[in-house]
């Protein structure tokens, strides 16, 4: 054994992975090889795979991340015991998780991500595949593209608990190793399913503002399974097919989940990129397999998510003809209930919604301010908060986050506090840590769509008293009180145009009022809508009002509106522009109610917009932003 002092060693390839390094005289006095277990006592002993420092490594230093500081226990420069380790392999390994973790991650990719780590109960670890150790079972690059697709761009930064490991101390995860979730299903080294005790009494997961949806799940699925005589009484079948969509991250997965758990139904799960991936052949054998054994497994439900992969509304060949036979099969025959989930339904064939197939469809609406606020207290449960935390303002800011989006910021902060207070006793989550977070995780219903904001607000513009107060009303108003505006019976506005003569502030002022922070921000300037292939302009505008619904409530500035949506019928660009306009219509008065968005538009030549996108419904308020007179002058300089 060697005391040697523990050193944070901030590089990319470690980082997450359990991987300390010692000079090669330290490696040589313990009797070690590179990528050999080491055990580690600090506070608490804890263990990893050792590796060769870098030069210039002092022989009795041990190189570490946080995560491995953590793990023992000790702040940057203590000194800890280090021993050669056993070589021994784990047996079974239990996980614990958030909800949406587990949901999200099946226990064979689990496995995959904690390939060649050595484990103890009760340490931290990354899914952050071993991807320097030689360990041929790891397709690291396949591995790393899955997780992120399933858990969302912050699944790097994203910590699991081990709460059981067998034999105990350090022990190495292999492909015989038993791995899986606290109190749900795991794999052995053949990959048949078995079931894990839980430690403690499993809870279903908590969904705040998905009620609705899971009481309307769990009565279709109750009626099929369990009701089906009285269905036939009543000149009816099972339908057993249901579609359910809604943002990513938002918890689709999670309320089928919730839904099994309280019937005691059977779930397997399958991803769909995973199946579209595959050679044809072996993607229908597959299917087959999965369908066969939930038909004999009475009562069950196949879960497959992003099936927009399996059936696309274009180019969907022969494998999506399968799908959907298998679906309709499955279905028919009674005995599985067939749910899928997909983020983006436009891209779904419209033969995967025909009767027979999917009968039901489930949307999950985006979390309002109140949902945020429970979503984030539970969130928080088993997190140490700063006196000066409060929740509610939070919630406020983060309007467009989505369940996912949400944990991604308290990890975020977490980590945040983490750096801030390295060797502290008793660390703590400040107020300041979640401001630091919120400049790094952003909506995923928003893409990379978002507008880079300046801190500004409107007490930053000068003078323009009388502008200020009329966006207020116009703009802010109804995106910070909605439930106002219902109470009353009164329609907020949708939009408004902001005109004037150039360099007066009319984009400064859209950015102020971004700044307040109350809501997304999606940004067009000019007329970078405008595409010369036919249908294109129309799609833009599509799925710009598309992630505006999402993320809502949101804030659309179209600059230089004048460029987008000119007089319609003067054109000669082959009716581009007039189909633009058309759309953009269509998107602000049209069937499909716009709810928590509102439209700004920004031109200095209110002549050359069409007049249809002014009248009421639309663009219905005019603000001009007149040049500055003498006192406004004197308040802006």
């Amino acid at each position: 054994m060697l005391d040697l002092t523990a050193r944070l060693y901030p590089s990319a390839l470690d980082q997450r992975r359990g991987i300390v390094r010692l000079h090669a005289d330290a490696l040589a006095a313990l009797g070690l090889a590179p990528w050999d277990v080491v055990v580690l006592h600090g506070r608490r002993t804890t263990g990893g795979l050792v590796a060769v420092a870098p030069p210039g490594t002092g022989q009795h230093e041990l190189l570490c991340d946080e995560l491995v500081l953590g793990n023992m226990g000790v702040p940057d420069g203590s000194v800890v015991h280090v021993e050669r380790g056993a070589d021994r392999e784990a047996a079974q390994v239990t996980v614990r998780a958030a909800p949406e973790v587990v949901g999200a991650v099946d226990p064979e990719m689990l496995r995959t991500a904690l390939l060649g780590k050595a484990l103890t109960a009760g340490d931290q670890v990354s899914l952050l595949p071993q991807d320097l150790a030689p360990i041929s079972a790891v397709d690291v690059v396949g591995t790393r593209r899955t997780l992120a697709n399933r858990l969302g761009p912050a699944w790097s930064s994203l910590l699991l608990e081990i709460s059981a490991c067998a034999p105990d101390g350090p022990a190495v995860v292999t492909m015989g190793t038993v791995v899986g979730w606290q109190g749900g299903v795991a794999t052995t080294g053949s990959a048949t399913p078995i079931v894990v005790p839980p430690v403690h009494e499993a809870k279903p997961p908590d969904l705040p503002g998905l009620e609705k949806q899971v009481a309307a799940l769990t009565e279709w699925l109750d009626l099929g399974f369990h009701r089906a005589d009285l269905l036939a009484r009543l000149g009816t079948r099972p339908q057993l097919g249901v579609l359910v969509t809604g943002p990513a991250g938002s918890g689709k997965g999670a309320v089928v989940e919730a839904v099994c758990a309280s019937l005691g139904v059977r779930l397997r799960r399958v991803w769909g990129p995973t199946l579209a991936g595959l050679e044809p052949n072996a993607a229908t054998q597959q299917i087959s397999s999965l369908v066969a054994e939930g038909t004999k497994a009475f009562p069950s439900v196949l879960l497959v998510e992003d099936v927009d992969a399996l059936t696309p509304r274009e180019g969907g060949g022969a494998l999506s003809t399968w799908v959907l036979t298998a679906v309709r099969e499955a279905v028919a025959a009674g005995r599985l209930a067939v749910v899928c989930t997909t983020s983006r339904p436009e891209s779904v064939t419209p033969e995967l919604r025909a009767p027979g197939t999917l009968d039901h469809e489930l949307v999950l609406p985006m979390p309002d301010r109140a949902t945020r606020l429970k979503l984030l207290q539970r969130g928080v449960q088993h997190v140490p908060l700063a006196p000066d935390v409060v929740l509610e303002d939070v919630a406020g800011r983060t309007p467009g986050f989505v369940a996912a989006d949400l944990l991604a910021l308290v990890r975020e902060a977490g980590l945040r506090a983490a750096a801030r207070q390295t060797g502290t006793d008793a660390p703590t989550v400040a107020a300041a840590d979640f401001g630091a977070a919120l400049e790094v995780v952003r909506p995923t219903s928003l893409g990379g769509a978002r507008l880079d904001l300046a801190q500004v607000s409107l007490d930053d513009v000068g003078d323009m008293a009388e502008v200020k107060q009329a966006v207020t009303e116009a703009v802010l108003w109804p995106l910070q009180y909605p439930d106002t505006f219902d109470r009353l019976g009164v329609d907020p506005p949708h939009g408004l145009l902001l005109y004037g003569p150039p360099g007066c502030g009319k984009t400064y002022l859209v950015k102020a009022i971004a700044g307040s922070g109350h809501t997304n921000v999606l940004s067009v300037k000019g007329a970078e809508l405008l595409s010369k292939w036919v249908g294109e302009s129309e799609k833009a505008v599509r799925e710009l009002f598309r992630r505006a619904r999402e993320a809502a409530p949101t804030l659309v500035f179209l600059d230089e509106v004048d460029a987008l949506a000119p007089v319609r019928g003067q054109s000669t660009d082959g009716g581009t522009t007039d189909r633009v306009v058309a759309s953009l219509l269509t998107e602000l008065d049209g069937v499909e109610e716009l709810r928590d968005v509102v439209v700004i538009g920004a031109t200095n030549r209110p002549d050359l917009v069409d007049p249809a996108l002014l009248r009421p419904g639309r663009l219905e308020k005019l603000v001009y932003v007149p040049p500055p007179d003498a006192a406004a002058r004197t308040a802006i300089l």
